[in-house]
């Protein structure tokens, strides 16, 4: 099933252009695919980025941390 699709008009470096679309041009790759194919691509990696370091923010804290049973006993008071 074909999602929605919508235009995307952004300016990017003409090398930049050129490089990817002979890139696509040579493996037989839709130039839209990629383009978006490489976008939702960086969006995870920076979103992973950001989990890591909240992760590392969380570990600082763990010396902190309740038991889980001592929580819940105290919860169902």
């Amino acid at each position: 099933m074909e999602s929605e699709k919508t235009t995307l008009a952004v300016k990017v470096n003409y090398a930049v252009a050129e490089r990817v679309k002979q890139f696509c041009r040579e493996r037989g790759v839709k130039y839209g695919f990629f383009v978006e194919r490489a976008i939702v691509e960086s969006l995870d990696r920076e979103e992973l980025k950001e989990d890591l370091v909240e992760l590392k923010d969380f570990r600082a804290l763990e010396s902190q941390a309740v038991p889980l049973d001592d929580y819940l006993k105290k919860r169902r008071v």
